[in-house]
């Protein structure tokens, strides 16, 4: 009897350990060239950011967190150069449980990160090159309409201000396929709660609809439930 109890016990120890494995995120990685400074490991639980964890760097510009995290979601790398500069100083990532690699460079700290082990992460890689190509033809848009002279014609301003429309019709559109195609990945939920809050209802509910459980029962697929119920 006691040998049984021992079993079950060691069994229970087992599956308790691999629960823990499942809900765990290492991020590592180094900043090259970075002699001082403090780096911080931050996300949004509700609505204020917080630091999870910090560490002071000193001559190595090497460093490894790690954390508990029970469903992917957005965290921050936050560098204090102690610079007093506060550009390039924040990276975005797609957190999930596992080992996730970020090497980067003090100067460029935010432009040159390369980030791996996050599939969700380089799910939302592709999704913001695509979308970039979007924001710079508003942004081309934008220059023609500021002419020097301002001596645009209304035909030009209302020919202008279609092709914008148009173009924003088009983020939209791309962004609910995108989430669509993607059901089965924890950015399905964040597209449509951060990228198209705005959307019509019904986009969003058809998003909803396809999430595989398991996204659904995310952090973003829950926060995405309770806007439908809002709206």
């Amino acid at each position: 009897m006691k040998k049984i109890l021992f079993v079950v016990a060691a069994l229970l120890a087992l599956s308790s350990c691999g629960d823990n494995a499942e809900e765990t995120m290492i991020v590592s990685g180094k900043i090259k060239g970075l002699k001082k400074g403090t780096l911080y490991l931050q996300h949004v639980p509700d609505s204020v950011l917080i630091t999870v964890d910090s560490l002071a760097i000193n001559g190595d510009g090497n460093f490894s967190f790690e954390t508990k995290l029970t469903s992917p979601e957005i965290f921050y790398l936050y560098l204090d150069k102690k610079d007093n500069n506060d550009i390039n100083d924040r990276i975005t990532f797609f957190a999930e449980p596992g080992t996730i690699t970020i090497n980067t460079d003090w100067n460029t700290f935010d432009t040159t990160a390369k980030i791996t082990g996050s599939t969700t992460h380089e799910k939302l890689e592709e999704y913001k090159k695509h979308m970039s190509n979007i924001n710079k033809k508003n942004v081309e848009i934008m220059m023609n309409a500021a002419q020097p002279n301002g001596e645009l014609s209304q035909i030009s301003i209302d020919s202008l201000t279609n092709i914008s429309n148009r173009n924003t019709q088009r983020g939209y559109a791309f962004a609910i396929n995108f989430a669509l195609n993607n059901k089965s990945s924890f950015i399905a939920p964040y597209i449509a709660l951060k990228e198209i809050p705005d959307a019509n209802v019904k986009y969003l509910d058809s998003i909803y609809s396809v999430l595989s459980p398991e996204v659904a029962e995310s952090k973003y697929g829950k926060e995405l439930a309770e806007l439908l119920k809002k709206n």
